[in-house]
């Protein structure tokens, strides 16, 4: 037999815990919590303070079971395949033992040709609580291990799943546990495909792909495979013996259609067809040559991507999972998480060390949408135990076949070894008072991350942490800005003025961030109307971060004159979280090419919560998602202060291909009077990714209590894009209370169209604060007169309660 056959076994499943007397049936892909929240076993967790109530679960064991029915046993060899368990589970089929399952991160392969039955089969996985036997391997390691302080569940770093299930400084503790991927019976001959990993090599004209099939024989075997691509196909003959195999078939593209990144060029794919004895795959994939930039300069050492022969600034947000209930993160939300970044115009991405590996549909998303990843593998901020044998063994076997499986997405653009460890050697007792211990320890698990990429040799680059100086350098990642990137948190944690950003000028800074609350929609999701105060219980219990709630009050009392209400003081929150990215990220656009990427923290919220993200829980757009649409814009006019002379700076930053001639207009806005006085024109030629100096307006220009406005349009007179400049904080501005008319209009195609129009200079205006629809600009400003006319972009699909209203936000003076 030489055929592979495939039983789907998702279907059918139940999930019994004997200490709670529970039965209920259980989804795949599915976690526990959220079979027992549909059951209504449970209250959801994220109302109120419920979070505490469900900690039995994770504290429980839990089996779940179904059965199925076979026929004709006698041909073939069977794998029972599980493509995520999370994660310490016992596999049991007809009551024999088939396996353990010891990893989150790892497919699982059990060869159960002889306990298997023609008829009726019984497949039973006995999840033991994670929770407790983390706690126990704790006790039981030979040196302590200490863990991140975010995480109410402790001790996660000694099992290999997301980090980020025992909390963080914006996420839940639920510690969840279930099936995360499909769970499949394979038959197979002697020989079973398990991976297939591609290399490409670009050269002129062409590109090769290098297509290794990792395969496992039962016995020896002799099996031809064969690769296929653009009509053309070339064969290769294994020789297998039993265990682990491989071999590699090249096949070459000649004149390739490139994939690019979002806002590049076109998203470019191939079918790839794979075989080997008679089993098949069939891929999507796109040609693209990745380059990371590390080379010396006269500052220090670079760091830019280079995809396909070109330098791209990178622009985006950083990834966490897409709900702290896994059942939850469907194709379907996340989907519309990943439209919404490339809407506000980002094209990178990084999937960060303390959460997952996605299913493979994720990675197809990105590289539909153009949005690159950098990945890094899933360690962040804990010390972990690389001096036991058994857990680095496991993060070899991932490693690997994380590789190889992510091998073949486009979107892919780097691996980074784990988030902020080196760091971590600093803020623990026991690494301090030992730290020549603790970095030998890390120094094993890093060197495992980094021999798994070689070995492998996909052609990605890799990096050994982030943030980092460089390789084997165990220096201070956060404040070095002459080489490597960089995590910038002085503005949040230290709580410096917005301004601190333009302190520094990072290479790449992957990591920087403001808070702000989630819309009034998303707290009413969560609160009764007597928890809706900014230092409620409840409201405490959705900040994870701590002293979070008073550092954003703390902060909007610097920028903005003191809310009257509750629901004033979330939309400024948005604000100051806005203007918070706005101002580091237009300086550092503005420092290009010595800045080449700035990925702020974060792009996605996992429940409704207090945090740093641009998407509230929901996938709702913030204030911030509307202006990174601005401020990530190929071209964009920003004005920068000259601390030397004291002078506006205004400067058009291009991420564009070719050069284009623009005429920007400016003028000073007076607050009190609402006068709008043109100060001048300028007709400029924006060099294709390149900055640009526009003019230069010096301080006795303006008035006092005026800022500026300013737009760009294009040689026919469009409107390219607006922005605008307060030479002091906002609370500094007596607006007059303005009067703001609105008008709704619906098309012929179905599209609702709104005019607003202001009797008085009115700024950060933002309708509609927390709805479904995702509108072409908000947060903007209206001049006297002047009507701004926006659209529905899209509709949203959301699983929130409706809400949000159509009511005019504004900062008031």
């Amino acid at each position: 037999m030489t055929e592979a056959a495939r039983l789907n076994l998702n279907d059918g499943w139940t999930a019994t815990c004997e200490e709670a007397d529970i039965a209920v049936p259980l989804a795949v892909p599915g976690d526990i919590h959220s079979a027992l929240l549909a059951a209504g076993k449970i209250e959801d967790p994220y109302w109120r303070d419920n979070e505490t109530r469900t900690d039995w679960v994770h504290r429980s064991v839990w089996t779940a079971r179904r059965s199925f029915d076979l026929e004709h046993l006698q041909d073939g060899h069977f794998t029972l395949r599980f493509d995520s368990v999370d994660c310490l589970a016992d596999v049991i089929v007809n009551g024999k033992p088939a396996g353990r399952c010891e990893s989150q991160f790892l497919r699982y392969d059990f060869d159960v040709t002889g306990l298997l039955n023609e008829g009726e089969n019984v497949i039973e996985v006995v999840f033991r609580s994670n929770s407790l036997e983390a706690e126990k391997r704790a006790q039981q390691s030979e040196f302590p291990m200490p863990y991140t302080a975010n995480s109410r569940i402790g001790h996660l770093n000694f099992l290999r799943k997301a980090q980020c299930h025992g909390g963080w400084d914006w996420g839940i503790a639920l510690c969840p546990l279930g099936f995360y991927g499909d769970i499949t019976l394979v038959r197979t001959g002697d020989l079973r495909l398990d991976d297939v990993a591609i290399r490409q090599r670009h050269t002129e004209g062409a590109v090769e792909l290098d297509v290794t099939l990792h395969a496992f024989a039962f016995a020896p075997a002799v099996e031809e495979a064969a690769v296929a691509i653009d009509g053309h196909e070339e064969r290769a003959t294994l020789r297998a013996y039993p265990g682990e195999n491989r071999v590699r078939v090249t096949v070459k593209v000649d004149n390739p259609r490139l994939w690019w990144p979002a806002g590049q060029g076109e998203q470019a794919f191939y079918d790839l067809a794979v075989s080997l004895g008679g089993q098949k795959r069939e891929f999507r994939i796109g040609l693209r040559d990745v380059e990371l930039l590390t080379d010396a300069d006269g500052i220090g050492n670079r760091f830019a991507f280079r995809v396909n022969g070109r330098e791209i600034f990178m622009k985006g947000a950083n990834w966490i999972p897409g709900d702290a209930l896994p059942e939850r993160a469907s194709k379907e939300q996340v989907r519309d998480l990943l439209v919404s970044a490339v809407e506000a115009n980002m094209n990178m991405i990084r999937v960060w060390g303390g959460g997952q590996y996605e299913a493979d549909w994720f990675y197809e998303l990105c590289d539909e949408l153009g949005l690159m990843i950098w990945h890094d593998f899933m360690f962040a901020c804990n010390l972990y135990p690389a001096h036991e044998r058994p857990f680095l063994d496991l993060v070899r076997k991932e490693a690997r076949q994380q590789l190889r499986r992510l091998s073949r997405f486009a979107a892919m653009a780097l691996w980074c070894g784990d988030n902020e460890l080196v760091g971590a050697l600093t803020w623990y007792r026991e690494s301090l008072e030992n730290r020549d211990r603790y970095l030998a320890i890390y120094d094993r698990l890093n060197h495992v991350l980094e021999e798994a990429v070689e070995d492998e040799d996909l052609g990605l680059p890799f990096r050994p942490s982030s943030p980092s100086v460089g390789r084997l350098d165990f220096g201070d990642g956060w404040h070095v800005d002459t080489s490597g990137d960089m995590h910038f948190w002085d503005v949040w944690h230290s709580a410096k003025d917005f301004e601190h950003y333009r302190s520094v000028r990072p290479r790449f800074c992957s990591e920087f961030g403001f808070q702000s609350f989630p819309s009034m929609r998303v707290i009413e999701s969560f609160t009764e109307a007597e928890d809706r105060n900014v230092s409620s219980a409840v409201m405490d219990v959705h900040q994870r971060n701590e002293g979070g709630n008073s550092r954003i009050v703390e902060t909007i009392a610097r920028y903005f004159r003191f809310p009257d209400s509750f629901e004033d003081m979330v939309y400024l929150s948005q604000l100051s979280q806005g203007l918070a990215m706005k101002t580091a990220i237009e300086f550092w656009r503005s420092n290009r090419p010595r800045t080449m990427g700035t990925l702020f923290w974060q792009l996605n919220d996992t429940w409704p919560v207090a945090s740093w993200s641009s998407l509230e829980y929901g996938g709702g757009w913030k204030a911030t998602q509307y202006l990174a649409r601005r401020f990530f814009a190929d071209l964009l006019v920003t004005a920068q202060p000259d601390a030397e002379t004291g002078a506006i700076t205004l400067l058009a930053v291009s991420d564009t291909m070719v050069d284009a001639s623009i005429t920007v207009r400016l003028s000073s806005v007076n607050a009190a009077s609402g006068k709008v006085t043109e100060i001048g024109v300028y007709p400029v030629r924006a060099e294709a990714r390149s900055v640009v100096e526009v003019a230069r307006i010096h301080e006795e220009t303006l008035e006092d209590g005026a800022f500026l406005v300013f737009d760009w349009q294009d040689a026919a007179g469009n409107v390219l894009g607006e922005n605008e400049y307060l030479p002091q904080r906002p609370k500094a501005y007596r607006f007059a209370e303005p009067e703001i008319a609105t008008a709704v209009e619906m098309l012929g195609d179905g599209t609702r169209r709104i005019t607003l129009t202001s009797d008085r200079p009115a700024l950060y205006v933002t309708y509609d604060h927390g709805g479904d629809d995702v509108y072409s600009d908000n947060c903007f400003t209206l001049l006297p007169g002047v009507g701004k006319t926006i659209t529905v972009s899209r509709r949203r699909q959301s699983h929130l309660p409706q809400g949000g209203t159509a009511d005019v936000s504004y900062l008031r003076g």
